[in-house]
């Protein structure tokens, strides 16, 4: 067992799990995601929005890598070097320190 298929396989249990609390919670889920608790006024943002949003995000990562994992297994351990590369890359696309830049998307309208 090569330690590609063991990364790969443990990230994506970990965002399928993610994945299933944020759908579980629909709209609580919100308030588990980074910086919306330093938000100003919190009751401007679409919280079930958010939720979704962010265990759609987790699905997709928890996809990723899984093809990552079954293509390492059988192929070759650098494909979980690719997996996880592409992982990257969309994890931090999405990523700002501005709190207020981060949720203006879901701003209720």
């Amino acid at each position: 067992m090569n330690i590609g298929f063991c990364t790969c396989t443990i990230l994506a249990l970990l965002f399928l799990i993610l994945s299933i609390i944020f759908a579980l919670l629909k709209e609580k889920g919100a308030n588990y995601v980074s910086g919306f608790n330093t938000l100003n006024h919190p009751e401007k943002y679409d919280k079930a929005y958010i939720s979704r949003d962010m265990c759609n995000q987790c699905f997709i990562h928890f996809v990723i890598l899984c093809i990552g994992s079954v293509l390492s297994y059988y192929l070759s351990a650098y494909v979980a070097i690719v997996a996880i590369l592409v992982w990257l890359i969309l994890f931090f696309r999405n990523f700002n320190l501005d709190a207020e830049k981060a949720f203006e998307k879901y701003l209720i309208q």
